[in-house]
């Protein structure tokens, strides 16, 4: 799970998990002058594929460490030697922003740590099993047709929003954990133009109140 390209300071909650789902499409390499109700048609089956998805064992060695606040991750899946990493102090983060934000109803005390391992372990689900395959069928983008034979494509992006369909069903959360992480990559970039201004020897800009966002 990736905490990026932080959003304009906004009322985060008024996308849908679809939206969010379609700006992660949007910003994907080779999508940037994709048709946008493509984007959405993909972000709509990939999100169902997830949603859809039997509960699978994470059957990778767990590591949790500190450092995913400077690398931006909350978790990640690393496959010599299959190993998930938890990103302790990013996931601490994502507990304080829930609680800011007034979010606690969608996830719940523990979540964020279970929905990075749900969504990691689908990766190695997808990585490694059959389902890699149906997704790329669900999504109906082709890489080549001859006639009647298509031979469907891959589309980059949309296991990604597989899994945190997945994550939001299987640990029963609100809302999906796209909104989570955008909501840490506006308070990654908050705190580096804090940062920033007191470096300048300027006034940082006042604190937010989060929860005036909902």
């Amino acid at each position: 799970m990736t905490v990026k390209d932080a959003p304009a300071r906004a009322d985060l909650a008024a996308t849908d998990d679809i939206g969010w789902a379609v700006r992660l499409l949007a910003a994907t390499p080779t999508h940037e002058h994709r048709d946008p109700e493509l984007l959405r048609r993909w972000a709509r089956a990939a999100d169902a594929f997830g949603s859809a998805l039997a509960p699978v064992a994470c059957r990778a060695r767990i590591v949790e460490r500190d450092g995913g606040l400077e690398l931006g991750l909350l978790a990640r899946y690393t496959s010599r030697p299959p190993t998930v990493e938890l990103y302790t102090d990013t996931i601490d983060l994502a507990e304080r922003t829930v609680d800011a934000r007034g979010w606690r109803d969608w996830y719940p005390p523990g979540s964020v740590r279970a929905a990075a391992l749900a969504h990691e372990a689908v990766h190695v689900h997808l990585h490694h099993g059959p389902e890699k395959a149906a997704l790329k069928r669900a999504l109906g983008h082709s890489a080549l047709r001859l006639g009647r034979l298509r031979v469907p494509g891959h589309v980059a992006g949309a296991e990604e929003v597989a899994a945190h369909a997945y994550a939001r069903t299987v640990c029963g959360l609100g809302r999906s954990p796209l909104l989570l992480t955008a909501a840490l990559a506006a308070e990654a970039e908050a705190e580096a133009q804090a940062q920033s201004g007191s470096a300048n020897g300027s006034n940082p800009p006042p604190a937010r109140d989060a929860r005036r966002e909902n």
